[in-house]
């Protein structure tokens, strides 16, 4: 209700503002400002703190290829992060790391002291829960031994199948050992997994399912995946574009759906109001 309540008020004479009048007596033009609300979730806000967080990134960039490396948690795993989020979005950006730069120091591939910039993103373009990583990572890292720079080839970073079996991996270890730890909890369809071996049958069938991992170089640059993520570092999931119409029975929006190719993927959806 809290943010709700902000997004309403936004810019209107709810948070007061500020008026600006020409001086000119024949002139006499009155302009009203209103106050933004601030708040993280506003679609309209946080424009300037994105801007900011984007500028100090590019400051970063070195000049080298980047890859745009994202790492996905598998739905069975979602939906009880979706009731266990501080817990296991924690382990999805240690398991991630800790996979990328064990790989990257590994001398039968790179043998490079690695780094990269990861964001969380917990939903996808239709707005369902949908947990992953995106990291910007250039294409090299300082050498074991801490006295050079070693370059990746122009298009390839690290092997796919080796990063998805070495992260899926640690992160099911990761999650036995919070049950064990007691750090996580279970409600309605899942209130059985509180029991060990319940927990651990759950997890079983995770170890021959595909886990999504993609790494590839960015068309255009890593500013423009940069700009993409800066979009959502301090904002909500929907801008006020993708709206279409909105009434007492429904609210209709646009969402790209990748599981179509060509210009069909960009459709819309319309979902009672109380659900958006």
């Amino acid at each position: 209700l809290k943010v709700m309540s902000a997004i309403e008020d936004c810019r209107t004479a709810a948070l007061g503002g500020h008026v600006a009048r020409c001086e000119n007596s024949a002139c006499g033009f009155t302009s009203i400002a209103y106050c933004s609300c601030r708040n993280r979730h506003c679609p309209k806000c946080q424009g300037s703190q994105a801007r900011e967080w984007l500028e100090a990134r590019r400051a970063e960039l070195l000049d080298a290829p980047y890859f745009h490396v994202v790492f996905t948690l598998p739905p069975k795993i979602a939906a009880i992060a979706f009731h266990n989020k501080a817990v296991i979005y924690d382990l999805l950006f240690k398991a991630s790391a800790e996979t990328l730069t064990t790989i990257a120091a590994d001398p039968k591939r790179l043998g490079v002291k690695i780094g990269f910039t990861s964001v969380l993103h917990t939903w996808g373009s239709a707005m369902t829960h949908h947990p992953h990583v995106h990291m910007i990572v250039p294409g090299g890292g300082i050498s074991l031994d801490g006295t050079r720079w070693i370059s990746t080839t122009e298009d390839f970073l690290l092997p796919v199948p080796v990063l998805v079996k070495m992260f899926r991996g640690k992160m099911l270890a990761m999650l036995k050992a919070a049950h064990a730890d007691g750090r996580l909890q279970f409600f309605g369809p899942h209130t059985g997994l509180t029991c060990t071996a319940a927990f651990k049958a759950f997890l079983e069938p995770l170890y021959d399912t595909h886990w999504h991992v993609y790494a590839k170089r960015p068309f255009a640059g890593p500013e423009q995946v940069l700009a993409y993520l800066a979009r959502y570092t301090h904002r909500v999931a929907i801008s006020n574009k993708r709206l279409v119409k909105a009434d007492a029975t429904g609210v209709t929006f646009t969402y790209k759906d990748y599981r179509v190719e060509g210009p069909e993927r960009y459709t819309t959806m319309t979902v009672a109001p109380g659900e958006f």
